[in-house]
């Protein structure tokens, strides 16, 4: 007589729904160790809570982008990680995010290191005034080059960024003579020369035109190989076309940003656990 599998309990009922932390091997077999793992990560600036007790595991070599609407915290959930609330008064920060296991957040870390390791693209493009040549070589001068000349860093990096064959002839012009999409990639360049194992984006094309948002698009799906990237965008188009995981937030009543849901992007665009996240991403608020 064959016997039933026993059946699991169902969830207890929270009033702050999150993704149970998943399994460290995914159905597939592949290993699912998070790069960065956040765990209850809440960020105050001064008695306003910006966001409360996120829990999301960034996978290795994927791109995670966070959806939801303005002011529920998604730049600061990126800033944060980049270490960059340090610069802002009376801001603080609880909870923990560990890149590889070692706690970022902990405030007897070299910060330095951590923004090397975990490198930061801007919604506006941002270029140094100065060539484009040394905006590409100002971080490997700053955290060294690593036994390679600066030469070949810039090089390999603006290839790496799709943007060599279009600026190799111009490297000590002004890297403000360029477009607004060639400052963008620009910019990744930048990140991308000090080798940091991630790579944050806040919003990257929204200030760009479509052909030059078109090339950051392509150019996010080919680093995905080499890079780990956490993307924030508003366009849920972009979303479902360049991330492999999505993690969609939204605010309480108190203003708090709070994480709803992530999953497979094709999962929270197509089939998801919460209602919250159905309505956003088929348009109905946000």
């Amino acid at each position: 007589m064959s016997v039933s599998p026993p059946v699991a309990p169902a969830p207890a009922p929270t009033d702050r729904p999150q993704e149970a932390i998943e399994s460290v091997l995914g159905t597939d077999g592949h290993d699912r160790t998070p790069k960065i793992a956040i765990r209850d990560l809440s960020v105050y600036y001064g008695s306003f809570r910006a966001i409360r007790e996120i829990s999301l595991d960034i996978r290795s070599n994927a791109v995670t982008a966070i959806i939801g609407p303005s002011g529920c915290g998604k730049s600061t959930m990126l800033r944060t990680l980049n270490r960059m609330t340090d610069l802002v008064p009376k801001a603080r920060v609880t909870g923990e995010a560990r890149l590889d296991g070692e706690n970022i957040l902990d405030p007897r870390i070299d910060v330095v290191e951590i923004r090397r390791r975990i490198g930061m693209v801007f919604q506006r493009p941002n270029p140094f005034p100065m060539s484009i040549y040394d905006n590409v070589a100002y971080g490997p001068r700053l955290y060294g080059a690593r036994g390679r000349s600066l030469d070949e860093i810039v090089e390999r990096t603006l290839r790496g960024a799709a943007l060599w064959d279009e600026v190799h002839n111009k490297l000590r012009q002004s890297a403000l003579s360029l477009s607004g999409g060639q400052q963008q990639r620009l910019c990744i360049a930048r990140a991308m020369a000090v080798e940091p194992d991630v790579i944050l984006m806040d919003e990257p094309a929204s200030a760009i035109d479509p052909v030059g948002t078109l090339r950051i698009e392509e150019l996010i799906g080919q680093l995905r190989a080499h890079y780990t990237i956490v993307i924030v965008t508003h366009n849920m188009q972009q979303a479902s076309r360049v991330s492999d995981r999505t993690a969609f937030l939204t605010m309480g009543e108190d203003r708090a940003g709070y994480l709803v849901e992530t999953g497979p992007t094709v999962q929270i665009f197509t089939n998801p656990k919460n209602q919250l996240t159905e309505d956003y991403v088929s348009g109905r608020f946000g």
